[in-house]
């Protein structure tokens, strides 16, 4: 349809360029007029804002069957769909004596001797919660408790009240976490601030969002997309780098900006943000490595061996692989083949970024490269699927393919957990199948919105022509950027 700016704002109508947008408003008044006014305290991000809280706060209300019994459901927890890492993680890890994550003390770890295995930010912000979560409920005696046998804690009153407190706590960060990742892409390009409904309204964002951590890690993206539209390109990189403190995968957007800084020929920016992102990484990995009288990194070494010595997981190909063929493969063999398919698929990305006849935005590339990630990743957890989400709702967003692919996540959401509790298990003992194909269905959506992607950057429309040189530039040009 061409152009499709509002009169008067500038702003792109999703009911006017998006057929099924407008079709699915039919139900609530109808695609907005020509004239409408709009409403002055009600702007596009409000109302995103609001919608996220509301999505939240839906996720909160599908996970109450498991705060109800404070997470000691057995199967039922997989079952109703309402796990979460968090109340286990609080005692397994040590954090219910509120034991520093990385701490070299050698009864500590006799004690505790899984090391918390993610990344630092996760283990800092976990300890935090921690200690906020135990003055809320009332400061307990952790001399008295390190007394006690370790087994015995998550039994105990005062432990579950913690416990509680603790799920609460992060909640509420994961939900602060949310709307200011959605407040980031709306401002991503201001022509398109309802892009980010498709993070705020998500039903992966509801139901995931408080399995894990990762929202931490996500937010960074968001910032580090906003940043990178703002011609910000250290601020972009200290934000990769702080994502990639939290969790791993944000590092590879560094990708999607040299390919950009490649196709611009100008390899300043990528210097600045890669200069960013290690500084801001090596800063925030410090306190882990140093402390008490010295250097000790064992501690912080777990997340990276931990990874690298496991076998394939729950979600992931190699695990439909060795299941069906009924084989052993090895976490070496898994270490080869998924980083050597992974940098297959990222060589390819660099030829399509390369050679696209628009100008990719750091989204389309960022989801392409992720994507690549997960398709080969030894695990691929629930939460996983918030990876994804910012990138491809600002890569292609388009009501039709965003409830294709998310449909094709929640199918796999709600078969992760069947198969957890062997409602998957056939008779007799036998394969289940079932979860396989959930595990491949889950596949073909990325792969589905992977594609589009890659054609909306190699074709080129008669109606796009005008807006080719407006497409994934920066709101400020290089020559005028401010660094930080």
């Amino acid at each position: 349809m061409g152009l499709t700016h509002g009169p008067e704002d500038g702003l792109v109508r999703p009911t006017w360029e998006d057929p099924a947008a407008r079709l699915l408003s039919e139900g609530i008044g109808g695609p907005q007029g020509a004239h409408a006014g709009g409403h002055r305290w009600w702007t596009p991000v409000r109302v995103l804002l609001l919608i996220t809280a509301v999505c939240f706060a839906l996720g909160m209300v599908q996970k109450n069957t498991c705060a109800e019994k404070n997470w000691n459901l057995g199967d039922a927890r997989y079952t109703h769909m309402c796990y979460s890492d968090l109340p286990y993680l609080y005692t397994g890890r040590g954090f219910v004596e509120r034991l520093w994550p990385y701490t070299d003390d050698a009864e500590a770890r006799l004690r505790y001797p899984q090391v918390m295995e993610y990344p630092v930010g996760i283990s800092y912000w976990a300890y935090g919660t921690a200690w906020a979560a135990q003055q809320l409920a009332g400061a307990p005696d952790l001399d008295a408790r390190r007394q006690l046998d370790v087994d015995s804690l998550y039994g105990r009153p005062d432990v579950q009240d913690e416990i509680r407190m603790f799920v609460f706590v992060n909640t509420l960060g994961f939900a602060a976490a949310a709307l200011l990742a959605v407040w980031l892409l709306a401002g991503v390009d201001r022509r398109r601030p309802w892009d980010a409904l498709f993070v705020a309204a998500s039903p992966t964002l509801a139901l995931t969002g408080i399995i894990n951590w990762d929202l931490l890690a996500v937010v960074c993206v968001a910032g580090a997309l906003y940043a990178w539209a703002r011609g910000r390109p250290m601020l972009t990189g200290v934000l990769i780098g702080l994502g990639t403190a939290t969790k791993l995968y944000p590092l590879f957007l560094l990708g999607g900006v040299l390919v950009l800084c490649l196709r611009r020929r100008q390899l300043g920016p990528f210097a600045w943000a890669f200069f960013g992102a290690v500084a801001s990484w090596v800063a925030l990995n410090l306190p882990a490595v140093v402390h008490g009288d010295g250097v000790d990194a064992s501690a912080w070494r777990v997340f990276w061996s931990f990874n690298s010595d496991r076998g394939p997981d729950l979600g992931s190909i190699w695990l439909v692989a060795s299941q069906a063929l009924d084989r052993t493969i090895t976490p070496h063999a898994v270490n080869v083949g998924s980083w050597g398919f992974f940098g297959f698929w990222c060589v390819g990305v660099l030829l399509v970024g390369l050679a696209a006849r628009r100008t990719p935005t750091l989204a389309q590339l960022g989801y392409l490269i992720v994507v690549g990630l997960l398709l080969v990743n030894k695990v691929y957890s629930p939460q996983y699927v918030l990876w994804l989400l910012p990138l491809a709702a600002l890569a292609r967003p388009r009501w039709r393919d965003q409830i294709v692919w998310q449909a094709t996540e929640l199918f796999y959401f709600a078969a992760v957990w069947w198969y957890l509790a062997g409602e998957l298990n056939p008779p007799g003992d036998g394969d289940a199948g079932f979860y396989w194909l959930a595990i491949i269905v889950r596949m073909a959506g990325e792969l589905y919105l992977a594609a589009l992607i890659v054609r909306d950057l190699l074709r080129r429309d008669p109606d796009d022509a005008a807006e080719d040189d407006l497409e994934g530039q920066p709101s400020t040009t290089w020559s005028n950027a401010v660094v930080v």
